[in-house]
């Protein structure tokens, strides 16, 4: 069942939608999820569509038809969606909403919007996910699946430090994010905070094998100059940041996320199922930053 209201997203000219979407279920992460999608939608000039799903257990099918007793899960929805309309508009007047009722599973019926969506918003715990977990379940698996954009809110104060900090490695997978968090430090008129942290690999603390620490140094500064260089030049007005030094990845986003607005991670983990496509580093950022997190897949 789908219940949608305005005229609905515009073309984007690739086969999608210039449209941000945010998930909601009435909890106060996802309320912080759609002031943050709206404040973007406002950056990017685009329409929000807020969407809440609607998931039925094996016993939430009444045995006998009550067709004049209005459904509980429809009417809980649609107060959700209002009170979240109601923050979307307050929190920027400008920008144009619609709303989404949908039947199905919430990562299911996520991901099917993030292929319409220019980015996916979620707060980092509701949705389904386990109280005591520090990212809810169901934002772990969208961010894992769908394919684009996947902006993780947690919980942080109001402070903005315009500072975008993103995750740099040698591989592929690295230059979706490195696009979006250009983007995004265009768009706020801050910084880009370029972190590489690298180790050496176990072997090196063997005594019998020598290792030039300052040469390999100077190979991590090339290689993240190098494939910073043409991005770059297409945003030659975002001021950029090289930090690169020697640490686990993770406790260096999650360092870099303290006087950060938004932290950007790529994706290249491997795995079938749940949280294994988002790789270890993503995975563990999602958990530790304290600020926003986007994940960016191709």
């Amino acid at each position: 069942m789908s219940a949608t209201e305005a005229n609905g997203p515009v073309p984007d000219g690739r086969g999608g939608s210039a449209v941000i979407v945010v998930g909601v279920d009435g909890s106060a992460d996802a309320s912080r999820a759609v002031q943050w999608a709206a404040d973007d939608a406002f950056r990017r000039r685009l329409p929000l569509r807020i969407v809440h799903v609607v998931e039925r257990g094996p016993y939430d099918i009444p045995r006998f038809a009550a067709p004049k007793q209005p459904d509980a899960m429809i009417v809980n929805g649609r107060k959700v969606l209002l009170e979240a309309e109601r923050t979307a508009r307050a929190r920027q007047p400008s920008v144009e909403v619609d709303t989404g009722l949908i039947e199905g599973s919430p990562v299911g019926v996520l991901r099917e919007q993030a292929d319409e969506a220019i980015e996916i918003v979620l707060g980092s715990r509701g949705l389904g996910g386990f109280a005591e977990a520090l990212v809810g379940s169901v934002s772990v698996h969208v961010a894992g699946h769908a394919h684009g954009p996947v902006v993780v809110v947690r919980p942080t104060g109001e402070e903005v430090r315009r500072e975008v900090v993103v995750g740099v490695d040698d591989s592929p997978q690295c230059e979706p994010a490195l696009a979006y968090a250009f983007e995004q430090a265009r768009l706020r008129g801050g910084e880009l905070r370029a972190v590489h942290a690298w180790q050496l690999p176990v072997h090196a603390f063997a005594p019998e094998i020598f290792y030039d620490i300052d040469e390999i140094s100077r190979a991590q500064h090339q290689m993240v100059n190098d494939r910073l260089a043409a991005w770059r030049g297409r945003f030659s007005e975002v001021t950029v940041v090289e930090d690169v030094y020697s640490a686990h990845p993770v406790d260096a986003l999650g360092d870099a996320s303290t006087r950060a607005d938004l932290v950007v991670v790529g994706s290249r983990g491997m795995g079938a199922i749940g949280s294994a496509l988002l790789g270890s580093v993503s995975r563990g950022v999602l958990h530790h930053a304290h600020c926003p997190v986007a994940v960016v897949r191709p």
